[in-house]
């Protein structure tokens, strides 16, 4: 079974079931686009692979590295989350910090890439990475045929392999980005049919906290997603709490389906699934987000 049944309580009325992508030895779903990806980069003669993240992506870009013998350099933002950086470090990733935030660190990994002559691996441009997410989609229907899906959104490379996959197995399935109000890019791209320039990135969920919008990703969703749903950190606070009082403990990111779900309650029926995305996440953050919710901006 890959599909775990939520409490009654989470969204009354309805069949909410839960996709536990954190239940993987690195903590979260990034492993099903890096493998693929980094199998390509050393088909074509590379040792080394450079790469930007806030955590999850590095791990998994380094994890893939590993295994196909190669090395991995990641490039972070100043204020990575401490448990991404533990894992990254046990992984046996060079880490190199590049700037304030995400696109900064990207900014700086691409820069050195050229430099050195080895490949980027942006995260949410690769197109093995689509393939690798649909593989979600193919589990949820092996066991159920939803009325609804919702991913929490990044880069919005996830929701496109998940999304398209079930556009060509599931027509009539709901298919529902999650972004946080603090980090609103891709919804705004998906509004406007095209990458637009935002420059707000401010969210706990690091998973979540894009500021440039990826065209390639933007241009997948116009197909692979039906709607957006925008939530606040203190939303995503809340459903990290609900999710501890039922024994999990997870990220902002992998809380967000979950509010999206809480936000969007009305227009959900029938069989709806959530994402639940990865559990790495800081101590006090963690605490924080379960005992003192009101804290976040809402």
């Amino acid at each position: 079974m890959t599909l775990q049944a939520a409490p009654g309580d989470w969204l009354p009325g309805r069949r909410l079931l839960l996709k536990r992508e954190d239940d993987h030895e690195l903590g979260a779903f990034k492993w099903r686009g890096a493998l693929p990806a980094v199998e390509q980069y050393r088909e074509q003669g590379h040792a080394c692979v450079v790469t930007a993240s806030t955590g999850n992506h590095g791990a998994a870009t380094a994890w893939a590295a590993a295994r196909h013998g190669m090395t991995a350099v990641v490039f972070v933002p100043e204020r990575a989350s401490a448990a991404k950086l533990e894992l990254l470090l046990g992984l046996g990733a060079e880490l190199v910090v590049g700037g304030a935030d995400l696109d900064e660190a990207k900014a700086a990994g691409i820069e050195h890439a050229r430099a050195q002559g080895l490949p980027f691996f942006q995260d949410g441009a690769e197109p093995a990475q689509y393939r690798g997410y649909g593989g979600i989609a193919d589990e949820i229907l092996a066991e159920v045929t939803p009325d609804a899906v919702l991913v929490p959104v990044g880069n919005g490379a996830l929701l496109a392999g998940i999304g398209l996959r079930l556009g060509s197995r599931s027509p009539a399935t709901r298919r529902i980005g999650v972004v946080a109000s603090g980090a609103p890019v891709m919804a705004r791209s998906f509004e406007a049919g095209h990458a637009v320039e935002s420059s707000r990135s401010d969210t706990f969920a690091d998973g979540m906290a894009v500021r440039v919008a990826i065209p390639v990703a933007v241009e997948a969703l116009a197909t692979a997603a039906d709607e957006m749903a925008e939530v606040t950190d203190r939303e995503i606070a809340e459903a990290v709490g609900v999710f501890a009082e039922a024994g999990m403990r997870v990220e902002g990111s992998a809380a967000a389906a979950l509010a999206g779900a809480r936000r969007l309650d009305g227009r959900l029926e029938g069989v709806v699934v959530l994402i639940v995305t990865g559990r790495n996440i800081d101590d006090d953050l963690w605490k924080r987000a379960v005992e003192r919710p009101q804290t976040f901006p809402g």
